[in-house]
């Protein structure tokens, strides 16, 4: 009888253990998950950070370009109104044909449309990963907070994570100026 006690002591203690490791280990991968997941949200807020200005500086040099254009079409028919002679409004409307031979093409409206697409694809990106940042921060701080993982979480130390919170500047919309 002896002899089977301390087999069955022996296999109690080994399924302890392992079920601890095996606690341990699920509550490490989850740790894990968090920090992970918490590197992806910043990851395409660094998309962000570097993607917007750029965007933004090359919309205002199309529009810059348009301006110019415009403001040249507009020398052009204000020459051409007041042209007295033929050859002054043959002269006028061959500068318009030349600007317009130049700039075949405007673009700036649809540069304008691709930014705020952009932008708006940029910030659900970003909410896609803090959400899923979220949920791995649920399911970590469940582990660490039920029975029997809570008790290896307390030996290892592990204390519950917190949730993401937006910092006080978030309630302000960025602003994006194409001026």
């Amino acid at each position: 009888m002896k002899k089977y006690l301390g087999l069955v002591i022996g296999i109690i203690a080994f399924i302890g253990v392992t079920t601890w490791i095996s606690i341990g280990n699920s509550l490490n991968d989850a740790q894990q998950e968090c920090e992970s997941q918490w590197s992806q949200v910043e990851n395409v807020m660094q998309r962000r950070y570097d993607l917007i200005p750029n965007l933004t500086a090359s919309v205002k040099g199309d529009m810059h370009q348009e301006q110019k254009v415009f403001s040249e079409l507009a020398k052009a028919r204000a020459n051409y109104n007041g042209a007295k002679t033929n050859n002054e409004k043959l002269k006028a409307d061959a500068q318009i044909n030349v600007i317009h031979e130049k700039y075949p093409k405007l673009n700036s409206d649809s540069r304008v449309h691709d930014l705020m697409v952009e932008l708006e694809g940029s910030e659900n990106r970003i909410s896609v990963e803090r959400r899923n940042y979220i949920q791995r921060v649920k399911d970590y701080n469940k582990l660490v907070r039920n029975f029997p993982s809570s008790v290896v979480a307390q030996s290892k130390n592990m204390h519950v994570m917190n949730y993401y919170q937006a910092n006080s500047q978030a309630y302000n919309a960025p602003k994006v100026d194409l001026d």
